[in-house]
This record gives structure tokens, C-alpha cells and sequence, in this order.
């Protein structure tokens, strides 16, 4: 571990103790030694971090105090990079664009060091090869399931049999080769799956359907029976 992760990690313990903890209990949580916790503290009040107590007493942070917001460790840095790298496999452009502005601001206020090895990650995603229909805009499906709207579905399965459903959609499943929608269909008054490429036609419609009575832990439930 990196000393400024370690230095951020004590911060981070001290913050969230209900009470004094001592230089070897904070030296157990990080793996290290005593006297590193000894001199690690020592640093952190030399540079004005209210840490009261001393060794064989415990150590606790004043309240009131906090960190500068957007201090990341290194393992975090990558699980962002990563993370906005897998957004490009959903096919969904209005979240890629998210994806690419929540970098920018997080590079604006990074230190120099880290913002070069955060533009520079020394990672690759491969692309996903789901289809995405031209008639759908993921971005309104997404908005009809926070405000609970039912859609109006033009759909084609996989044997070329068009019907028209009227669905309750609970969440969007992204995968590598293909994106969902898990719904409530009223027509089979059971959950489906619906193919986003399959959809001809899709509508939100003005009418609500009931907020959320399990209906989502139902759902990743079947997911796990099924998956089982």
C-alpha cells in the first residue's frame, strides 16, 4: 500500500471509530506495524489533521472535520477508469456521454500525478456486441422506470410473431451481447424479458403503474433460481 492510501486509510478509521482506537488496532486493520501507525499519525497532525490522543491511549479524530472531497486511492482510480471503459460495451450513448463528462470533472481535481496516470489507465475494454434498435432511446426507457411508466411495446419474438404489449419495466439488463428490458407484462401477467433489437416500436406512456412492491426483488430473485 501506497503511504498516501495508508495516511487516507487512517483518516478514513478514525472517522468512522465510536471511540479511541489505538496505534495497534489501526496497525492490525492496515497490516502494518505499530510504529509505521506511530509515524503515519505523527504526519498527519503536522500537517494540521485534528488527531488527538498518543500511543497507548488511542487516537481519535476531532469531529467536525473532513476531507477534501474527490480523494481517491489508487485501486479506486482504476475502479473508475475501468468502470467508465464498461459503460462503452451497454450501447446506450446518452450514458457514455455521462460516463465521459464524470471523467472529466473527476480529472479537473485529481493532483498532477494522478491525473497523468488516470488519462494514460493501462487498461482495455473490448466492445460488447449487443444491438440496440434505431427506434429505441434507451435513455426514455431508464426515465420510464424511475417515474414508473408503462410502455407500449411493438415486439417481434424470436419465431417472427408480432404482438403489441403493454409492460410495467423494472430494470435494463445490460449484457455483452444483447440488452433487456425486464418487465411486468399485463398480457401474461408475469415477468418477461424483451429483447431491446426486437422492439419496433416502443411508447411511454402517460399512465403510472403502482411504485414498487417487491416487484424488483422478485425479479433478481428468479434471476438467481433460474442462474441456479
Amino acid at each position: 500500500m501506497r503511504r498516501a492510501d495508508r495516511l487516507f486509510d487512517i483518516i478514513q478509521a478514525l472517522r468512522s471509530a465510536k471511540g479511541p482506537m489505538t496505534a495497534a488496532g489501526l496497525a492490525e486493520r492496515l497490516e502494518v506495524t505499530a510504529r509505521t501507525v506511530y509515524r503515519d499519525v505523527a504526519t498527519l497532525q503536522a500537517r494540521r489533521v485534528p488527531i488527538e490522543g498518543a500511543a497507548g491511549i488511542g487516537y481519535v479524530l476531532r469531529r467536525g472535520f473532513d476531507l477534501p472531497p474527490l480523494m481517491f486511492t489508487t485501486e479506486e482510480v482504476d475502479a473508475i477508469a475501468v468502470g467508465a471503459q464498461l459503460v462503452k460495451r451497454l450501447r446506450d450513448p446518452a450514458l457514455q456521454d455521462a460516463a465521459a463528462s464524470v471523467l472529466s470533472k473527476i480529472a479537473v481535481v485529481l493532483p498532477d500525478q494522478t491525473r497523468a496516470y488516470f488519462d494514460a489507465a493501462p487498461f482495455y475494454v473490448s466492445g460488447g456486441s449487443a444491438l440496440v434498435s434505431d427506434g429505441v432511446d434507451l435513455s426514455e426507457i431508464r426515465g420510464a422506470i424511475r417515474d414508473t411508466r408503462k410502455l407500449r411495446l411493438a415486439y417481434v419474438d424470436e419465431r417472427n410473431r408480432r404482438t403489441r404489449r403493454t409492460v410495467w419495466p423494472i430494470a435494463l439488463a445490460y449484457y455483452v451481447d444483447v440488452t433487456l428490458i425486464a418487465a411486468w407484462c399485463e398480457m401474461r401477467n408475469d415477468y418477461r424479458h424483451f429483447r431491446i433489437d426486437r422492439i419496433d416500436q416502443i411508447t411511454v406512456m402517460p399512465d403510472q403503474y403502482p411504485p414498487d412492491n417487491g416487484r424488483l426483488a422478485g425479479w433478481l430473485a428468479l434471476r438467481k433460481e433460474r442462474s441456479a
